[in-house]
């Protein structure tokens, strides 16, 4: 018990820290983040260009994440494989998406348990609209996302079932095709597209 008080402390500490501005403005405790997806420089003319946001909020610093993925660029086809999308572990866009280390694994375990393995997603009609909650990743502590990137890569994940090291790494994703990197926004930017997700869905 004295343990978890001391984590608590230990958090709350990291989060006066790290975001003052966040405490008291109408949001009831919630960070919101966005991340403006753009092509990879290194990446062939021919590849798709993936452009877009990835939205995160999560409320103070025992509420569990929730994502949305709003990108667009994919090819129109509906025949292609799902698109693996991951937490990267820099936010780092000096040299494209190839310096944006590799997969955020603060518990040093194997893929696809890193905060941030998003698995896999299938674009329709050349977009990606999916809402995620209950992720493992956060905004806040010592363990935060804040700043690091989202990397959209060019095959599926295989989810570390491939039977090599790669996959235990990376999942055997390939190539980056497009990443951004993650701070802070307002909650208008997340209710504007939480509603078209949603409204998808119903469709």
């Amino acid at each position: 018990e004295s343990l978890h008080e001391i984590q608590k402390q230990v958090n709350d500490l990291w989060q006066n820290l790290l975001y003052p501005v966040t405490r008291g403005n109408e949001t009831d405790g919630m960070i919101y983040t966005t991340c403006e997806m753009k092509p990879s420089s290194k990446i062939d003319a021919d590849k798709p260009q993936v452009t877009g946001q990835v939205l995160f909020r999560q409320c103070s610093s025992y509420g569990r994440l929730e994502a949305i993925f709003y990108l667009d660029g994919f090819p129109l086809d509906n025949n292609q494989s799902s698109r693996a999308i991951h937490i990267h572990e820099l936010g780092d866009l000096s040299n494209g998406c190839d310096s944006t280390g590799g997969h955020y694994n603060p518990f040093r375990v194997n893929h696809p348990r890193h905060p941030g393995d998003f698995g896999n997603f299938l674009p329709k009609e050349g977009k990606i609209r999916k809402y995620k909650a209950n992720l493992f990743a956060t905004v806040f502590g010592p363990y935060s996302i804040m700043g690091r990137s989202v990397v959209i890569h060019e095959q599926e994940d295989d989810m570390g079932k491939g039977n090599n090291k790669a996959s235990l790494e990376n999942g055997n994703a390939g190539k980056r095709l497009a990443c951004c990197v993650i701070g802070i926004s307002n909650k208008n930017l997340w209710d504007e597209k939480l509603s078209e997700v949603m409204d998808k869905k119903k469709r």
